[in-house]
């Protein structure tokens, strides 16, 4: 379990996390999402120890990280993939980690075996490719066996083999009674490996619940509607929070009534309607909306013929 207790990082009058508290619970997987800079890395950081908070508490298992004997034991990171000698082969870098904590080298070779390594356990980590990298590095996540695993963006240059193969292992983990905390920019794939949400924005936490309990709270019903007569149907659904928006001639969106509010005005009307689909809201739908005020770094999209700039020097 990690218990985040009013946790606070600040660089000289910038104040990166700001007094948060969250829970991560054992048995489930717990997905940490917000914008660039909210402070999701620095949070995670604090941690497992490699940041110092400004004030406030943070415990894995009960302890402060820099307390445990055998942290490789307690709490497995991927934090930088890249933080490793270049020059070392995966399978010796690996093997000089478990020296530090008594780990045996059969260890070793199973968590080479469970990343897919391997193939290039002998070869430099200087020549590795962005996915091999984040397989060692959750390889070494892994190597003590771990009652706590924390991943930063694990599905980073993964094939979509490797990004399934992330999601049945955090999902495993969890099943085992393991605290598992992870983040990722990918919606789609948080929305299939997550049971729970903490949402970061500008260093404050803006959501934690359940999945489900996040998308089904951001999101109003929306249908899609066929129907021979549109605006008669309009007319009698109009009223407080209800919008819709014309397709086609005979297509419309409605948002702010569900389908069954839809097909008692049309039957009343003997408005014939021949599609009636629930539009569900998405993960990211219900994170666009969470964060649309937190966002530090917007970006533009030019206008269809609007010229794009050249690079500099160009």
């Amino acid at each position: 379990m990690i218990e985040v207790q009013a946790l606070s990082k600040r660089y000289g009058a910038k104040t990166a996390v700001d007094a948060v508290s969250f829970t991560v619970q054992p048995g489930k997987v717990t997905g940490f999402l917000g914008p660039n800079g909210a402070g999701k890395s620095t949070t995670m950081r604090m941690i497992v120890g490699l940041d110092s908070p400004s004030a406030g508490r943070v415990t894995v298992n009960g302890k402060p990280y820099a307390q445990h004997r055998a942290p490789l034991r307690e709490v497995g990171a991927l934090l930088d993939a890249k933080a490793v000698h270049t020059k070392r082969t995966a399978y010796n870098h690996l093997r000089a980690m478990a020296a530090t904590h008594g780990i045996p080298d059969s260890r070793v070779k199973d968590v080479i075996e469970l990343t897919g390594l391997g193939p290039v356990a002998k070869k430099r980590v200087g020549g590795f490719s962005l996915g091999m990298g984040q397989r060692l590095g959750i390889a070494a996540a892994l190597l003590g066996d771990p009652h706590t695993v924390i991943l930063d963006e694990p599905v980073n240059g993964l094939d979509p083999e490797g990004v399934q193969w992330v999601r049945h292992l955090a999902k495993g983990l969890a099943s085992e009674g393991r605290t598992v905390f992870l983040s990722s920019h990918l919606m789609s794939e948080m929305a299939l490996t997550a049971d729970h949400l903490v949402v970061i924005g500008r260093g404050r936490i803006i959501a934690d619940a359940p999945i489900q309990s996040i998308i089904d709270g951001q999101g109003k019903a929306r249908v899609r509607v066929r129907a021979d007569r549109p605006q008669d149907l309009l007319g009698s659904l109009a009223g407080d929070g209800v919008s819709s928006q014309l397709l086609e001639p005979e297509l419309m969106e409605i948002t702010g009534v569900d389908a069954r509010r839809v097909a008692e005005v049309a039957l009343r009307e003997q408005v014939l309607v021949y599609e009636l689909t629930p539009l569900h809201v998405s993960l990211e739908d219900a994170y666009m909306q969470l964060t649309q005020t937190e966002v530090e770094y917007h970006s533009s999209t030019p206008l269809a013929g609007e010229p794009v700039a050249a690079p500099e020097g160009r």
